[in-house]
């Protein structure tokens, strides 16, 4: 899942991994979590991240293959790596010794307007990485986390300054590896426009079923999706009884 910081990677990837069987890995998530436990990475992570910039290409494939090395026999979506030419380059060649090579790239194109006002609302709830927005996503509870009532936090680099200097660093590092994904023989390269992540998700949803046809969907899923529909079979039934319309009309043939 490629595109530029606050594009929604972390929102779409979620609604993916509640709809099918899929492992979403979002190395802002790894990196965070090292910084909390105070590791190595984490020292190393925490001054470059607060000034707006990137892990060594290095240590960041450290960090990625050695939490796919414990899930291989699952699908799995990376959010927010590679990066960089670099990055993908290193993650191919490993990828193709292990005799897995990656299958799709969905590169998120959003505005940068769009993105600036919508890191400038953004709160998150760090343990989990559930991500809200005051415009249009908000915590049922302002501060509070929906599932766990746990106190929400602002990201460091969430700020114009910061964002302004990851987004030039961004379009520096990544344009090649775009180029470099427009071109590779064994990976699909799909690029999604749009201001929201409702907007994107059809064409994301469209674009997984195409590429994974025999991709299964989760039975909470199915099961929410039928309750969903006998709600509202039920509640235009109601409607329809309250206001006198049956539900089904038949209309007689005209007369000749």
């Amino acid at each position: 899942m490629f595109g530029k910081p606050g594009a929604g990677k972390g929102t779409l990837s979620a609604r993916l991994t509640r709809k099918y069987d899929i492992l979403s890995l979002s190395t802002g998530d790894m990196l965070r979590q090292h910084i909390t436990e105070r590791t190595e990475v984490g020292k190393q992570a925490e001054e470059i991240v607060a000034a707006g910039g990137f892990l060594p290409d290095d240590v960041m494939l450290q960090v990625v293959t050695s939490k796919l090395a414990a899930i291989e026999d699952r699908h799995w979506i990376l959010d927010g790596f590679p990066r960089t030419l670099g990055q993908g380059t290193m993650l191919d060649k490993h990828l193709e010794s292990q005799g897995l090579p990656l299958s799709l790239v969905v590169n998120l194109d959003v505005a940068d307007s769009v993105i600036l006002q919508r890191i400038s609302d953004r709160w998150v709830h760090l343990p989990s990485g559930r991500v809200y927005n005051l415009s249009y996503n908000r915590p049922k509870i302002d501060g509070m986390d929906d599932e766990t009532g746990e106190p929400l936090t602002r990201r460091p680099d969430d700020n114009p300054e910061i964002f302004s200097r990851r987004l030039t660093k961004f379009y520096e590092a990544t344009t090649p590896l775009l180029a470099y994904y427009r071109n590779a023989a064994r990976t699909s390269l799909a690029t999604l426009s749009g201001s929201t992540s409702d907007e994107i998700w059809p064409e994301l949803e469209e674009t997984v079923k195409r590429m994974f046809p025999t991709l299964k969907e989760r039975p909470e899923w199915v099961a929410s999706q039928k309750r969903n529909s006998l709600s509202e079979a039920t509640l235009f039934a109601n409607t329809s009884m309250s206001s006198g319309t049956p539900a089904t009309t038949v209309v007689p043939p005209a007369r000749s």
